[in-house]
């Protein structure tokens, strides 16, 4: 995907593009391919794919979700800024805080938001777990999002105690999202959120399958979830 493949996809899904937009995303762009000479942020670096399968495929949860009111979004895991930096472009009214466990992601996430001018961004190190249990993170956000950390079983587990009451947890999956699902159901109904839709559709060009799992928060989480680090991961909630 080209950048005016891009663009135009975008427009197609009434995200039209500023000259100005256009332009952090060429920057964003750059500055992923600069700092993965030194860290490992990706291991997807040439233009095309970059464009389709980072920031097309992270944008595409705003097709399913509306994102132009003011609101707090939370995502989980970020790595080199997926999903949150390309929604934050396209929606600058969005307040995103972005936790992840590896601080020189933070230090390029840092820079990249000061390179971009992005306004009312915050980046916190921690571990999931922990960003969950921190009374100041804890059920305050509208939308949790993240993309490719973990089962969805464990993902829930990992992003549904910072969402609000009534607030929206959007699970961006590929292939195998059918069985995640089965896999998840009582870890969901045990975290207290129930599935709101689900959007499954393909990619442009290259045609692979993406599913977009939006759930909605109905009741507060129990005061163990999460728990303690590495725990999610090794026994999920069954």
């Amino acid at each position: 995907m080209n950048e005016e493949q891009f663009i135009q996809a975008l427009r197609e899904k009434g995200i039209p593009l500023s000259d100005h937009q256009v332009s952090q995303f060429e920057l964003y762009f750059k500055l992923l391919v600069e700092w993965n000479e030194k860290m490992n942020l990706t291991a997807i670096t040439d233009a095309p794919s970059v464009y389709l399968k980072h920031f097309y495929d992270s944008i595409s949860a705003a097709f399913f979700t509306d994102l132009t009111e003011e609101l707090t979004l939370c995502d989980v895991g970020a790595g080199a800024g997926f999903p949150s930096i390309p929604l934050k472009i396209c929606f600058p009214n969005l307040h995103v805080t972005i936790v992840d466990s590896l601080n020189k992601r933070i230090n390029f996430l840092n820079e990249l938001a000061e390179k971009l001018e992005l306004k009312n961004v915050r980046f916190v190190h921690a571990r999931a777990e922990d960003f969950g249990q921190n009374p100041m993170f804890r059920e305050k956000f509208d939308i949790v999002t993240a993309r490719a950390v973990a089962r969805l079983s464990v993902l829930a587990e990992l992003c549904v105690p910072a969402l609000k009451v009534e607030g929206r947890f959007v699970a961006m999956k590929g292939a195998a999202a059918a069985d995640e699902m089965t896999d998840a159901k009582i870890a969901l109904e045990t975290l207290g959120v129930v599935l709101e839709d689900k959007h499954t559709f393909s990619l442009p060009l290259e045609e692979s399958e993406r599913t977009v799992f939006v759930f909605s928060k109905k009741k507060k989480t129990p005061k163990k979830y999460p728990r303690k680090p590495g725990m999610p991961n090794k026994t999920p909630i069954r």
